[in-house]
């Protein structure tokens, strides 16, 4: 919204405010059915999972089972996170929940690590003390059904994710799509004790499985601090915004742009430099230009316009990154 309107000589004026549909409907479309989705296929793959173990008493699938007992929790802290990134801003939380999503990410790439854990843990234990594997080839047969429910839902929550700048989603598309890796070399490991006889060979791919996803977990923990930070909008989003700005030329200029983001929110605000002999009416209908331009470009965008005259030195006084 614009200084100019969101002010009038009796307080604010009625209808003053963001005007996009996101802000005023909160944080767009419910995403609570792909966490439901999740945490079908976590239950599915818990039952598909420990009945792979139970024929064949591998400790790479029970490893696998142990992660996807893990997804349910994080599919459950992403429903409610996701519950809460919905709800619409209010007087004591006015740019909205978003973030809740950051807490769920963060707790997913938690999670991921507590599984890499419990996998290394059971690897190293059966390290020391090798058993054989029964009934390989059907205990194979099974894991790999559970393996193709998450893959598919992977997919379908990754691609949500994207399309609905959720960052909850992505996270827990991210931690499905380790599992999928983890019964992958599961699989193969099997596979490979059958062939070969080698009892050691489950274990040591095992723990292989269970260092290669620690970095699945150390980015998406990474990525979640970073949102909790205020980041600033992805690059593409940024260079829509510019273009934006750029489309204005002399005398208007335009700095002290600062962007963040608060889950699938957009926040943006912005200085407008303008001849000091324009009218506040000619101003406003520059800024409200201005706002509906980006708002365009990037969907949801909350815009905050600050007009100043382009003859008064302090209109160029405020532009560091710390103005206090």
């Amino acid at each position: 919204m614009s200084s100019a309107e969101s002010t009038g000589p009796d307080g604010p004026r009625p209808g003053a405010g963001p005007r996009t549909g996101a802000a005023l409907r909160g944080a767009g479309p419910s995403l609570t059915r792909f966490a439901w989705l999740s945490i079908a296929a976590a239950v599915t793959t818990i039952g598909l999972k420990m009945a792979a173990w139970g024929l064949t008493g591998s400790v790479g699938l029970l490893s696998d089972a142990l992660e996807s007992v893990v997804n349910l929790v994080a599919a459950v802290v992403t429903l409610l996170m996701l519950g809460l990134a919905a709800r619409a801003p209010d007087e004591e939380h006015a740019y909205g929940y978003g973030k809740a999503e950051n807490f769920a990410g963060g707790a997913e790439g938690s999670m991921i690590l507590v599984a890499a854990g419990l996998i290394a843990y059971t690897a190293i234990e059966r390290l020391q003390a090798p058993a054989a594997i029964d009934q390989a080839w059907l205990g194979l047969g099974v894991s790999a059904g559970a393996s193709l429910v998450n893959l598919v839902v992977a997919r379908t929550l990754l691609s949500a994710g994207r399309r609905y700048r959720s960052f909850a989603l992505e996270a827990d598309g991210h931690h499905l799509m380790t599992d999928v890796w983890t019964s992958v070399g599961v699989v193969v490991a099997v596979a490979a004790v059958a062939l070969t006889g080698w009892q050691r060979l489950d274990p040591i791919i095992a723990l292989m499985v269970a260092a290669n996803i620690v970095w699945t977990g150390v980015r998406i923990v990474r990525s979640s601090a970073l949102g909790l930070l205020d980041r600033a909008w992805p690059p593409d989003e940024l260079a829509a915004l510019r273009k934006v700005l750029a489309g204005y030329p002399e005398p208007v200029q335009i700095h002290a742009v600062r962007t963040r983001e608060s889950g699938r929110r957009r926040f943006v605000s912005m200085h407008v430099v303008v001849p000091g002999e324009w009218t506040i009416a000619r101003g406003h209908a520059l800024v409200e230009e201005l706002e509906r331009a980006v708002a365009a470009v990037v969907e949801g965008a909350i815009v905050d316009t600050h007009l100043e005259p382009l003859e008064d030195p302090a209109s160029f006084a405020d532009t560091a990154l710390d103005r206090t």
